[in-house]
């Protein structure tokens, strides 16, 4: 299959447990909301100016997610020069039917721009953080949720991850980039996606244990997506699938869906719908497309709605089954670390100054740093910061550092190096023992 990838934003309504036949709303989206979901579309820049696409778009989903517009070969198209009209263009359509917006995708194997596709190591690992910190900043508080990875795992019975040029950086790439994203916008959930894991089996069971081990050691995650492309059946296990995920703490989406057409294709719809419904922490759905003719799955004819733009049986199913009602979707925000306050003035013409936040369990912490420029600015930055007795630095993102106990140093890294006056730049380090309390050091140059 082709590994076309989306997820999609989310708006929040009021809640109710079981909708009854005389309060069943009309749209998707109305409908997807009444228990605290959404039901979203990918849609493409190029085709907002279709009047029956567009007109289908904002009657009836509640969220929306780029097709390709905010992925890294769109976004970055050379290294360092980042380009965001299109991604926008979608951001400003989600915006004027006021819903919210999911990010897709800050990482992925695929759709790298040929200039990152020719870097490997730590020149690559640099620029792929660079990315996710740019893009994410760029689109700071803007965003519901981001896509940060995209379909790491391999295909098989493995479990294993898939080869490429990130995994080739180093195991925990996705570990640093889950973390970049957080510090590029707090407030965004953190979501990784994935193809053929809608059922138990190697898979999805490797996704599930390394979520399991992002959640015990704090690791910033907070959904999964499951993409549901689907053929002529169902798995039997997808809602089990579906809740063992939820039932390690994390919101489970479906951010894909669409199903070859034949004579049960409203019958595996509304399996899907009910599957989501049934599962407390299921956010919601997305579609790949709006119109059979905007489908990626040529032939196939996939979608809830034809070529014309007409309503299809599986549109009448997926209605029938959200409006029938299930457990509310907790509305909860995504889990922020709490920061504290940076200078409240800015540090000297030529200086520095650093403020740090934690985010401690038992054993461990995560630590981000915020490095902040005087009047002039800098061009580049050293930070100086006293670890507790027992405490330990285990991984660093977005700087390099000198020592792991003791007073460790941290020094930018090429991309982060130069501040504009007045601005500031954030890292940051995982490490076992109890967190730093001092104030960090600073000194530019």
């Amino acid at each position: 299959m082709l590994l076309a990838t989306a997820v999609t934003g989310v708006v929040f309504a009021a809640s109710v447990a079981v909708i009854g036949t005389a309060d069943a709303a009309s749209t998707l989206g109305a409908s997807a909301a009444q228990t605290g979901r959404y039901f979203g579309a990918a849609i493409a820049a190029g085709k907002l100016g279709d009047a029956t696409y567009t007109g289908i778009l904002n009657r009836e989903f509640n969220a929306v997610t780029p097709e390709n517009e905010m992925k890294w070969d769109a976004t970055e198209p050379s290294q360092g020069r980042f380009t965001y009209t299109n991604g926008d263009r979608i951001l400003n359509q989600g915006i004027s039917m006021g819903a919210k917006i999911r990010g897709h995708a800050l990482l992925w194997h695929q759709q790298q721009p040929s200039w990152a596709q020719g870097l490997s190591g730590s020149a690559l690992r640099s620029a792929a953080l660079n990315h996710v910190t740019q893009v994410a900043t760029h689109y700071r508080g803007k965003i519901y949720a981001w896509d940060v990875v995209n379909e790491a795992f391999a295909d098989g019975g493995s479990g294993a991850r898939r080869d490429s040029n990130l995994q080739r950086t180093g195991n925990d790439w996705i570990e640093a980039a889950f973390r970049a994203a957080r510090a590029a916008d707090p407030g965004a959930k953190l979501c990784y996606n994935d193809y053929n894991t809608d059922g138990v089996n190697a898979k999805s069971t490797g996704v599930y244990n390394m979520v399991k081990d992002f959640k015990s050691r704090g690791v910033p995650i907070d959904c999964v997506g499951f993409q549901s492309h689907l053929g002529t059946s169902i798995p039997g296990d997808y809602q089990s699938n579906l809740q063992r995920f939820a039932d390690l703490g994390v919101e489970v989406q479906i951010t894909e869906l669409d199903v070859a057409q034949g004579g049960n294709q409203a019958t595996i719809y509304a399996a899907v719908t009910r599957a989501c419904m049934a599962v407390s922490r299921c956010g919601g759905i997305t579609v790949w497309g709006i119109r059979d003719s905007d489908s990626w799955r040529t032939g196939e004819n996939p979608l809830l709605f034809d070529a014309s733009g007409n309503k299809k049986a599986a549109y009448t199913s997926v209605l029938n089954a959200l409006n029938a009602g299930g457990p509310t979707n907790p509305t909860t925000p995504p889990p922020t670390t709490p920061v504290t306050s940076p200078p409240t003035s800015n540090p000297p013409s030529g200086a520095c100054a650093a403020s740090v936040s934690l985010n401690s369990w038992s054993g461990g912490y995560v630590a981000t740093v915020r490095v902040t420029a005087g009047s002039a600015g800098v061009n580049g930055w050293t930070v100086s910061l006293p670890l507790p007795s027992g405490s330990a630095l285990t991984s660093t993102w977005n700087a390099t550092n000198t020592g792991t106990t003791g007073t460790v140093t941290f020094h930018n890294v090429s991309y982060n190096g130069q501040i504009a006056a007045g601005g500031y730049t954030e890292f940051g380090f995982q490490g076992t023992g109890a967190g730093p309390t001092a104030t960090p050091g600073c000194a530019a140059g």
